[in-house]
C-alpha cells in the first residue's frame, strides 16, 4: 500500500507531499518492524525535503523526535516533529490506540539500541 506524507520544513510556509510505500498490504497486519519501517521512511521524507540530492537509504535513528497518533475519520495519522521540520503521514486503516501502542513499543526498543552510523537527525 502507499500513503501520503506532508512535510513542512522550519522556516518554510508550504508543504511538500510525497507518496511512500508501506511495508505490508495493510496496517491491520503491521508488526513492530512494519511500524519502524514507516517511521524511518517518514523521517527520510523530511530529510529529502531539505536535502533532495541525499541518498534515499540514509541511516535513521528513531530518537530525538516528537510524535503523536491522531484519529482521522475512522483511520489514524502519524505526526512527527524534528528540529528541521514536521510531517504528517497517513491516513492508515488502523485504530489510533493500536498504532500508538505499536509506535511506543518501537521507540522503547530503539532507545535500548546504541546509535550507529550517520543519521538524519
Amino acid at each position: 500500500m502507499t500513503f501520503d506524507v506532508e512535510v513542512v520544513l522550519k522556516g518554510r510556509h508550504f508543504a511538500v507531499t510525497e507518496k511512500l510505500l508501506a511495508p505490508s498490504a495493510g496496517p491491520a497486519d503491521w508488526t513492530e518492524q512494519s511500524v519502524r519501517d514507516v517511521l524511518v521512511e517518514v523521517l527520510r521524507a523530511i530529510d529529502r525535503a531539505q536535502n533532495p540530492k541525499a541518498p534515499r537509504d540514509r541511516a535513521v535513528s528513531l530518537t530525538g523526535f516528537s510524535w503523536i497518533v491522531e484519529p482521522s475519520e475512522g483511520q489514524s495519522v502519524i505526526a512527527i516533529e524534528i528540529p528541521m521540520g514536521a510531517a504528517v503521514a497517513g491516513p492508515f486503516g488502523i485504530e489510533h490506540t493500536a498504532l500508538d501502542k505499536l509506535i511506543t513499543s518501537v521507540i522503547r526498543s530503539e532507545r535500548m539500541k546504541a546509535p550507529t552510523g550517520t543519521t538524519i537527525h
